[in-house]
């Protein structure tokens, strides 16, 4: 009895062995799947992951009209994931800048504009998300006509015909900008510019408008899957 004792007992070291091979090929396969998910962009089970480019292009087009219909340019828009829910960046520019009573109200009005459109229509993002609202800020780079055209007579520094010039911007017209560096005028048409920046000049800082400087606006509230 004894000798069939040591008998069982040996024969079951061998089954708990196989099952652990088992468990940890179940536990291989399993990260295995989740690698193919992932690559795919999937989650966990299968499910689709968030498709952010989708879910950028839901959103402009519910808030683009709004901005238009304010006299402003969508300059930039962003979602991007943070922890358990999303954050919409939204900045926005005119000719006559923008200022703190002007974002507070295109916020209210591109929020209340995803709302409705989520209501309407079911919802923009994956998970909950926050608003933020901002005009672009000095740092911006000029990159279209229309950024070099409401920077007159600042100073830049821009790449043109492969070389850094740092010069005020003059005038724009259609073809290009004329640049003054150093009390010498170079014509230069758009195709050649480089993305110019804003230079900061401490002794003009007075002069700067306060809508200048970026200003961020949360809306303050979360907005629920299917709310």
């Amino acid at each position: 009895m004894a000798q069939r004792g040591q008998d069982a007992a040996a024969g079951a070291r061998p089954a708990a062995r196989s099952s652990a091979r088992r468990a940890s090929a179940r536990q291989a396969s399993a990260r295995q799947a989740s690698a193919r998910n992932q690559a795919s962009g999937q989650g966990p089970a299968g499910r689709t992951g968030p498709d952010l480019a989708g879910q950028r292009d839901r959103v402009r087009a519910v808030i683009e009209p709004v901005v238009a219909a304010a006299g402003l340019d969508l300059e930039d828009l962003a979602v991007s994931p943070a922890g358990r829910r999303h954050v919409v960046r939204v900045a926005v520019d005119g000719d006559g800048g923008v200022g703190h009573d002007t974002l507070g109200e295109i916020s209210r009005n591109i929020s209340a504009a995803l709302d409705a459109a989520e209501e309407s229509g079911g919802e923009l993002t994956s998970t909950s998300y926050t608003l933020e609202v901002s005009s672009p800020g000095v740092d911006r780079p000029l990159t279209l006509p229309r950024h070099w055209r409401r920077n007159i007579g600042r100073l830049v520094k821009v790449r043109v015909a492969g070389r850094t010039l740092t010069a005020r911007i003059a005038a724009v017209d259609e073809a290009g900008v004329t640049l003054d560096a150093d009390g010498t005028d170079h014509s230069v048409t758009f195709d050649q510019l480089g993305p110019g920046r804003v230079q900061v000049e401490f002794t003009r800082l007075a002069d700067l408008a306060d809508e200048e400087f970026e200003e961020v606006y949360d809306d303050g509230e979360e907005m629920e899957d299917g709310a």
